[in-house]
């Protein structure tokens, strides 16, 4: 037994003062005797030996009474651990991710947690608590009771191991303090197994709190699967959590205005298509009704107007008519000139220009091409079979380029695809390994094969390119290749066509890096900015004379519809969602950790982290003797006679 107030043992001391009161009380007295009374003598006897045990008792009694009282201020207590001493350091990561949305037995997930953190922990207790997005550290739970309150779900998380990681930097690391630190997650399998770096230094505990749901349908993303002068179908994909759902009603919306409603069954995954008219500005919202998760039953798209791609094709080949058949009236504006008839005025305006079996380039035409590419212009080289390759080189030493080495008049085939390279990214819905490999009669070796997107056989590059500028390695021309009648040339020369010119898509997803082209020309001062109608934010930007392209990242953090604005001016809409990966059910099974203590409930887990630092207090017990003692003194007073 232990005492909180061990300075007021001393006045036991005092106990002193009812003994020598007790001894003053029985000191002798002188014996007379009176005749009249001399039969009472026995009586006197007995009486006198009652009295003084009576006054024994009396003052074992009040000891004890006072004894308990000087006790009690002195505040007994049996610690419950032997480390009760030790000073507590929490560090709780409370994870604020869409996943906790999911209904629990008293609210959603993330509630549950706020409220056992605010009804479970002193109010004047230290912590330091992390979210996903935001940092508390070395607070209070009064001070934090409002931003808890507050507490919004973020369209980001932490993986596991870095919310473990930023949680052990959190702590003081002062003295000798038992380091605890909580994470409160539901713990959704993301791929990797679950596993926490051994730290002797830190208790952790793990809180995963059950989750009441066992559905969830999603909207998982839309394109356009098919298009017309007239129409665009728009194809849209759900994904399903839970047993086969019938009748799951999908709305589409432009702005507030209901289009259409359709109904798909769903087993694991579902597809439904609406056709809504080409060249029209819909601001679009399709809706699920869903009694799961609640993030991912909205998904906002966008369709502007498009303006067309600028192509300006440089010939001094006989033949161009495989560009005009790719780049076609619909989405191109294709121009195609010699160029001892070539209009230079006409550069500048362009998104992309292809230099087509040129034999030299004039130092006039190089400057005009480096200052279209350093304005935002692509450029692809196709060689003659021919060239002066002095001329060439120093335009690519412009552009930072790989240059022309010497000429192999070895034929060569094209049989590698790069379908990590920017330019084909989601060009081909699987690994093409049996197709027809076109080939070469000469070619240019390159200096670097870096940056390749086509190779031979033998790993040199047939065609490669950065960010603004391709170059092929030899001439297309029918008497030195058959690549134009392969069936790449579609996609490589097309999505060259179409990333020339960044239109915005139909929509973008928050927290992912994009880049977004606006075509306007804006002052040397003007900033453009993304507005909704509760706030407003300036996104990187790069301004050139025709464009301003975007750069989007951490900002915006929340899905909906936002209008790029130059001042009052609205340019067009943007649309952007939550990336969809907080939609699965799938839980990692924590038991199997080592070194972890697991729980279920955040309130349970505070407790038992208070529990160490907590004492059965007995300072009650021996209030509780005193008056047992105060009332036994007043019994023998009264009658022990």
């Amino acid at each position: 037994m232990q005492f909180k107030n061990p300075e007021l043992l001393y006045a036991l001391f005092l106990l002193v003062i009812p003994i020598l009161i007790h001894l003053f009380q029985l000191r002798r007295f002188q014996k007379v005797e009176f005749t009249n009374v001399k039969f009472l003598k026995s009586v006197k006897l007995q009486t006198r030996k009652s009295s003084q045990l009576k006054k024994w008792i009396t003052l074992f009694t009040r000891m004890l009474l006072l004894a308990c009282v000087i006790i009690a201020f002195a505040q007994p207590f049996i610690p419950n651990t032997e480390d009760f001493n030790e000073a507590q350091e929490t560090v709780i990561y409370l994870d604020n991710s869409f996943s906790m949305q999911a209904k629990g037995s008293n609210g959603t997930l993330l509630n549950e947690a706020i409220q056992d953190i605010i009804n479970t922990l002193p109010e004047d207790e230290t912590i330091s608590l992390f979210t996903n997005d935001k940092t508390f550290r070395n607070t209070t739970v009064k001070a934090l009771k409002n931003d808890l309150i507050q507490l919004s779900h973020s369209p980001t998380q932490l993986n596991y191991d870095a919310a473990y990681l930023k949680g052990k930097q959190l702590f003081l690391n002062e003295g000798a303090a038992t380091r605890n630190l909580v994470l409160v997650s539901d713990f959704q399998q993301k791929g990797n197994l679950l596993n926490f770096e051994a730290d002797s230094t830190v208790q952790l505990k793990l809180v995963q709190p059950k989750s009441t749901l066992v559905s969830n349908i999603s909207i998982d993303s839309i394109y356009v699967s098919n298009a017309t002068a007239e129409t665009l179908d728009l194809k849209l994909k759900l994904s399903n959590e839970a047993e086969p759902i019938d009748n799951v009603t999908i709305s589409l919306f432009n702005d507030e205005v209901l289009l259409t409603k359709s109904a798909v069954d769903i087993d694991k995954e579902a597809e439904a298509t609406f056709t809504v008219a080409n060249n029209k500005v819909i601001n679009g919202k399709l809706t699920i009704d869903d009694a799961g998760l609640q993030y991912d039953n909205t998904f906002y798209f966008n369709i502007n107007s498009k303006p067309k791609i600028k192509v300006l094709t440089i010939n001094e080949a006989t033949d161009d008519s495989f560009l005009n058949r790719i780049y076609t009236d619909d989405e191109f504006d294709f121009k195609s000139f010699k160029l001892n008839s070539l209009n230079f005025n006409l550069i500048p305006e362009q998104n992309l220009i292809v230099l087509n079996e040129l034999e030299t380039i004039s130092n006039a035409l190089k400057t005009a091409l480096i200052a279209f590419k350093n304005d935002g212009g692509k450029l692809l080289v196709i060689p003659a079979d021919k060239i002066d390759l002095n001329s060439y080189n120093q335009l690519f030493s412009a552009s930072n380029s790989n240059g022309y080495s010497d000429q192999n008049a070895n034929e060569k085939r094209i049989t590698s695809i790069n379908y990590n390279h920017p330019l084909l990214a989601n060009a081909f819905y699987s690994k093409v390994t049996n197709f027809q490999y076109p080939k070469v009669a000469k070619s240019y070796r390159f200096s670097s094969n870096s940056n390749s997107v086509l190779s031979y056989e033998d790993g040199s590059p047939f065609l490669v390119g950065n960010t603004n500028t391709y170059a092929f390695s030899a001439a297309l021309n029918s008497d030195n290749s058959n690549f134009k009648n392969s069936q790449l040339i579609i996609p490589v020369l097309y999505n060259l066509g179409l990333q020339s010119l960044k239109l915005s898509k139909l929509y973008y997803t928050v927290g992912q890096p994009n880049s977004i082209a606006i075509q306007t020309s804006i002052g040397q001062d003007d900033i453009l900015t993304l507005d909704s109608d509760e706030n407003s934010v300036i996104p990187l930007q790069k301004t050139y004379s025709k464009s301003v392209l975007l750069e989007t990242e951490d900002f915006p953090n929340t899905a909906g519809i936002l209008k790029v604005k130059n001042k009052d001016n609205v340019l067009q809409n943007l649309s952007f969602n939550y990336n969809r990966t907080e939609s699965n059910l799938s839980y990692y099974d924590l038991n199997t950790l080592a070194d972890a203590n697991v729980e279920s409930s955040l309130a349970t887990t505070i407790n038992n982290i208070k529990s160490n630092t907590t004492i059965n207090a007995l300072w009650k017990w021996f209030v509780i003797f005193a008056l047992v003692f105060l009332i036994i003194e007043m019994l023998l007073l009264k009658f022990l006679k």
